[in-house]
């Protein structure tokens, strides 16, 4: 299972121990993840996610998974929370924004 938020996409970050004696090891800093059960209105059904606590208050503070995903980047978002915000974008009848070609 991937250490990685499958909404912010933030993974492990790599830095040093620093003993007392100012010996430094190498370490990592692992996010803090949690598995959490959202509750999606558009399409009426719970779905569990693996996601970091700072992600998990990014979409309280949004107003819930729904308005999170129909927000976020596709970039940065997961191949199971894609498939969620296409299937939501469907759902609502927001069309994804199309780029225009300059």
């Amino acid at each position: 299972m991937s250490r990685r938020c499958e909404l912010t996409a933030k993974g492990p970050q790599t830095g040093h121990k620093v003993s007392h004696s100012n010996i430094k090891t190498k370490r990592r800093f692992l996010p803090n993840l949690a598995n959490v059960t959202f509750i999606s209105d558009a399409l009426g059904r719970n779905v569990r996610l693996r996601v970091s606590t700072n992600a998990l208050k990014s979409v309280d503070h949004n107003g819930g998974l729904d308005a999170y995903l129909l927000k976020a980047k596709a970039d940065v978002l997961s191949p199971r929370a894609l498939d969620l915000k296409r299937a939501i974008e469907k759902k609502v009848g927001k069309p994804a924004p199309v780029k225009k070609a300059s």
